[in-house]
């Protein structure tokens, strides 16, 4: 019997926030791995927050295993933290968090959510931000396993319902159960212009935090 090709994918990498922890389910680790995998079969790069600890780690090891190259961005003050024994892939060393999050997006073609906590939920929700505002067109997508983001579509759904998040905007966020499905949603989005609350004028295409420039995220 021969052996498939890969699949081809419009994307090259895709960026997942996840958990420093792994959770109490196996549902959740399965499902990181169940990611990496899923990416690897697509011939597609892994760009994360460089940790080797929790869904990081298990994301990250499987897409390496797999072959497909792994940028982890972690900021220096959390390398004690995040990091045990070996990490894989190449480690992007940044200054903070700021910096971390316009790296990574910087090299990613869209971005993915695993279960997590407050760090997940920032880097998603700024993603989101930046597509609402015109920053990016990349697709977001939310691994919802076992409805683990189901209290937070529905906040998003009555902000919707209060008017204070637009239907169009609504539409950023793709989700989906699993990696097999969520990624097939994120090739078939399609932005919505109507999204765009409007094209912002960023000078030198560079977010701008205290002291620092960061590299727009397109």
């Amino acid at each position: 019997m021969e052996m498939s090709e890969p699949k081809q994918s419009k994307f090259r990498r895709i960026c997942v926030f996840c958990g420093s922890s792994q959770g109490k389910k196996s549902s959740y680790q399965d499902a990181a791995i169940e990611l990496g995998k899923e990416l690897v079969s697509r011939n597609i790069d892994l760009v994360y927050g460089g940790g080797s600890i929790g869904l990081m780690g298990l994301v990250s090891q499987a897409v390496h295993d797999g072959g497909r190259h792994v940028i982890g961005v972690i900021p220096k003050t959390l390398m004690p933290r995040e990091l045990t024994g070996e990490t894989v892939g190449e480690v992007k060393a940044v200054a903070d968090m700021h910096q971390r999050k316009a790296e990574m997006s910087k090299h990613s073609d869209a971005f993915i959510a695993l279960p997590g906590g407050y760090g997940t939920l920032e880097e998603l929700l700024e993603v989101i931000t930046w597509a609402q505002l015109g920053i990016h067109e990349k697709p977001v997508g939310l691994l919802n396993v076992d409805g683990y983001y189901n209290s937070l579509l529905s906040f998003i759904d009555k902000a919707v319902e209060e008017g204070f998040i637009s239907p169009s905007a609504r539409q950023i966020i793709v989700s989906a159960s699993t990696a097999k499905e969520l990624v097939k949603k994120l090739e078939e989005y399609v932005p919505c212009q109507e999204e765009v609350v409007s094209k912002l004028n960023w000078e030198m295409e560079q977010l701008s935090y205290p002291h620092q420039e960061y590299d727009i995220p397109r």
